[in-house]
């Protein structure tokens, strides 16, 4: 007997994509938007197929996440932002709130809607992550995307 292993491909080809970026930080978040869009086209999504979604900041991107996954238009919401820590504890609750927002999101409208918001200690960090010495986590979202659409896809034929 064979055990069946089902995985998802990063092949776009028929991918509709969201992407929901917070403007707050927008020197890290738009090198998060480059990363992802640069990466769903290289694995063959074209233009058309990617739609772009702007929010004020962080803890506004699970309502349009969770209204995408409603609307049924995108096989993957990406949602990109940017939390750095300063000095009070306003931080925590965003953070906190924003990766319990898109899960919940994904879950209830059966979507895939991928966690690409970085938390922070610093800008330097953040830097690092969008482009820099540590990759860009907008494209590692992206390739994330692709392969659980293709997942569920399979999943659900």
């Amino acid at each position: 007997m064979t055990v069946q292993e089902l995985q998802g491909t990063p092949d776009g080809s028929t991918a509709r994509c969201a992407i929901v970026v917070a403007r707050f930080n927008f020197q890290v978040t738009s090198l998060l938007l480059e990363g992802a869009t640069a990466t769903l086209r290289a694995h063959g999504v074209s233009e058309e197929r990617i739609t772009v979604f702007w929010v004020p900041g962080a803890f506004e991107i699970p309502l349009i996440a969770k209204e995408l996954g409603i609307s049924q238009r995108y096989d993957t919401i990406i949602c990109l932002g940017t939390v750095i820590k300063k000095q009070t504890a306003h931080f925590e609750y965003v953070a906190a709130e924003c990766s319990r927002g898109i899960a919940e999101a994904s879950r209830e409208t059966g979507t895939p809607a991928i966690f690409g918001v970085l938390t922070t200690y610093t800008l330097e960090q953040a830097l690092e992550r969008a482009g820099g010495d540590e990759g860009n986590r907008g494209a590692d979202a992206a390739l994330a995307a692709l392969q659980m659409a293709n997942l569920l896809s399979q999943i659900r034929e």
